[in-house]
């Protein structure tokens, strides 16, 4: 079986992580990757901080901070608070250190050299009293869309339209607060576009296994065809180019990689970073990273949140196809959603969130960790976003984690304790082979394991008739569980793969109540014992299968079963140890001294759910006064509102925001360009009618003509949704008033 490499997103460090981050690229990987562990296959987790580009730089000024000091404040805290939600990466580095921005660097001379980079002169806004050229967050001014007055160099946060920062009126730095002057700069532009057919034949071979989401978007983007990008930028914080063979230092000064190219490396500079600490703890030699990345014998899976997808599934690929030296491409992209909160999205500035630090700190215990894995695991964004709502958070644990799980621990080691004196039972002679013939019979169910409802008609009915119907039923149960749990985390359905696991804990439950040992305990003390031999057995079974989800809590099982305490972490001792496949076989001897138990989910009262979500911001959309500026009647009769209808759409190429619509207006066609493609897919927008300003001065927008601007009513959450008349006898160039 092939090793596999295992990727999460590089979080940026200008903030602190928050569950919607979790949900997203984090946990499902960390799952993922113990439970391949526990199954003893080779696996690599990388991971790490990302750490150049605007994002950074503008934190530090709001912060009145460094860029070192800003990457070396997020980077370390939000490495301390993965470490304490049991992330069990085998690295988490950095892309500010220099084995990564040699790596980069070799990238851009690679391609510099095989004539896959284009050098273009094109201008951009510098501010002289500063002596720097603005990136796009760098400038503001007037909107040439919409004319709201606060727009930024490439996005207007009011209308959604993205542009060029040329194209914005009335600029002004928000380095100096002056009007920044034109200047020509000199940049250089990786051929995106000559990597078209290759990308197409590449996604299409994982059309079957690859998530429809992840296709649909990348599909969305081949189709736009994909066209040359810049990859440098005038920055001061990044990864350098100056000093490379081939170019002049007067056109490499002040020049630092793009960070959507350099960013992505960073996997492959963490491998090395991780093979270089190998080979110092005399573990492995420097090179072994190329075993990972560069070996067909290795499968390559990407985690990441559904903003990142068209970069691991088109532009990164097209970066490894570009370098060659037999570099691997992702053998799957398997994007989540997004993780809302309380049923709204996660804003900082609105105090709608909650940080993974605040949330350790607030619930320091293991259990309550735990709770919030299982909690958001069972709530993840798959398919399409899910909610994250602290009620739920406590139902889960109340309700499942404590009353399903943790009940049939507890119960059964308290049992031991009180009528076993906390020992696994030792069989009597009508029971003395019960452990060769659940071997066999699991072995049997297993090997012969068919999803047909039939299946287990035609099993040999000898073990039911030698221990019990409540025996074989809960082999059953057992072999059935875990087939469908490995078919699940194969397929990356985290969902469906932990509702089989706890399921098998309610079987467990079932089969204790319908053995009765209360009963049993006086009257047939030999199948009593049998009873709490076979439980003991499913604690330990129970122990392993939970482990990726709640490491913590099975962590305390084991040391009360005195077990191992090894729930997938990366390691050494017990690299390529079975642990997943012999759990479902009896694991404790007969005798063995169980640990005092202990309650493993504590209850959560309402008190602790209400505190809360009384900390949470604005529960609604604020209702306060709406202060606009006061304009006269004879000022707003300037504005003419009109009905048009859309005849046809299209996204605009190279731009993720903008749709060009055609639309008619009594007779008259004319073409509009609206800031609406995440909102609206174009076949959505045809035919309807809707409102447009109708005397709005032409604009040019990504080099596509606007005449006119279409009306949209913008929620708190920034979700638009256009103007329409539904009205059928309302003509199209009727006036709105």
């Amino acid at each position: 079986m092939k090793r596999t490499l295992v990727t999460s997103a590089l979080p940026y460090a200008n903030g602190f992580i928050h569950l919607g981050h979790c949900a997203g690229a984090y946990l499902p990987a960390d799952i993922f990757v113990r439970y391949l562990r526990l199954s003893g296959r080779e696996v690599l987790w990388v991971c790490g901080s990302d750490e150049h580009g605007v994002a950074i730089t503008i934190a530090a000024d709001k912060e009145k901070k460094s860029p070192q000091q800003i990457i070396d404040k997020y980077h370390l805290a939000n490495m301390e608070a993965f470490r304490k939600f049991g992330m069990a990466f085998d690295i988490y580095s950095r892309t500010s250190l220099p084995v990564h921005h040699n790596t980069a660097r070799e990238f851009f001379e690679d391609f510099l050299k095989k004539g896959i980079l284009e050098e273009k002169e094109e201008e951009q806004f510098f501010d002289a009293e500063a002596n720097i050229f603005l990136p796009d967050r760098y400038v503001e001014g007037v909107c040439p869309n919409c004319g709201y007055e606060h727009a930024r160099g490439d996005q207007c946060d009011n209308c959604g339209a993205y542009y060029n920062q040329l194209e914005l009126k009335n600029p002004i730095s928000l380095v100096s607060g002056k009007t920044p002057i034109v200047r020509k700069t000199i940049h250089w532009y990786f051929q995106f576009n000559q990597y078209q057919d290759f990308l197409e034949q590449y996604i299409e071979s994982h059309s079957k296994d690859w998530k429809e989401n992840v296709l649909q978007q990348t599909r969305s983007w081949l189709k736009q065809g994909i066209s040359p990008r810049p990859i440098t930028r005038d920055l001061s914080w990044g990864v350098k180019i100056d000093g490379i063979d081939e170019l002049p230092i007067e056109k490499t000064n002040g020049k630092a990689l793009y960070v959507w190219f350099e960013a992505v490396l960073g996997y492959i500079s963490m491998t090395k970073t991780y093979f270089l600490e190998q080979e110092y703890k005399g573990l492995g030699k420097s090179e072994d990273w190329k075993k990972w990345w560069c070996d067909n014998d290795t499968r390559y899976i990407a985690f990441i949140g559904k903003d990142n997808i068209v970069f691991h599934t088109l532009i990164f690929p097209a970066l490894l196809k570009a370098r060659g030296n037999n570099y691997i491409l992702p053998d799957n992209v398997p994007a989540n959603e997004f993780l809302n909160l309380e049923g709204q999205k996660f804003s900082k500035s609105r105090n709608w969130s909650i940080d993974l630090k605040d949330f350790i700190e607030n619930f320091p215990e293991a259990s309550y960790i735990d709770a919030l894995r299982y909690t958001l695991a069972m709530n993840f964004p798959e398919t399409r976003d899910s909610d994250f709502t602290w009620k739920d958070f406590q139902s889960r644990n109340n309700n499942e984690l404590s009353a399903i799980f943790g009940n049939f621990v507890n119960r059964t080691l308290q049992f031991l304790a009180k009528n076993f004196n906390s020992e696994v039972p030792c069989l009597s002679d009508q029971y003395k082979n019960l452990k060769d013939d659940w071997k066999t019979l699991i072995y049997s169910l297993c090997k012969n394991y068919s999803k047909e409802t039939n299946f287990f008609e035609n099993i040999d009915i000898s073990f039911k008739q030698t221990y019990g119907e409540n025996d074989l039923n809960l082999l059953i149960s057992l072999c059935s569980g875990i087939n469908k749990i490995n078919e699940n985390y194969e397929k990356f359905r985290f969902r469906d793969a932990i509702t089989e696991t706890m399921n098998i804990a309610r079987a467990a439950n079932k089969y204790f109540n319908d053995e009765e040992p209360w009963k049993s305990l006086k009257n047939d003390p030999d199948k009593c014992a049998k009873t709490l031999y076979v439980c003991s057995q499913i604690v330990y079974t129970l122990s392993v299968l939970f482990s990726p989800i709640v490491p913590f809590s099975c962590n305390e099982i084991k040391t009360m079963l005195g077990k191992d305490k090894y729930t997938g972490e990366a390691s050494e001792i017990y690299k390529n140890i079975n642990f997943w496949d012999e759990a479902i076989i009896p694991n404790l001897p007969e005798g063995l001294k169980v640990n005092q138990p202990k309650i493993l989910f504590k209850k959560i009262e309402d008190d602790v759910i209400e505190k809360q979500i009384n900390k949470l911001g604005d529960k609604q959309p604020s209702t306060k006064a709406i202060e606009d500026e006061l304009i006269s009647i004879d000022y707003f009769k300037k504005v003419k509102l009109r009905t048009a209808k859309v005849i046809s759409a299209e996204n605009v190429k190279k731009s993720k925001k903008l749709v060009k619509l055609l639309v008619e207006i009594a007779g008259e066609t004319r073409q509009i360009v609206a800031g609406i493609a995440e909102h609206y897919k174009p076949e959505e927008l045809i035919g309807k009618t809707i409102v447009i300003v109708s005397n709005l001065e032409p604009a040019k927008l990504m080099g596509e003509e606007s005449r006119g601007m279409l009306l949209a009513a913008n929620s708190p959450e920034g979700k638009l949704s256009v103007i329409t008349i539904n009205d059928d006898k309302i003509p199209t160039g009727a006036e709105v008033r």
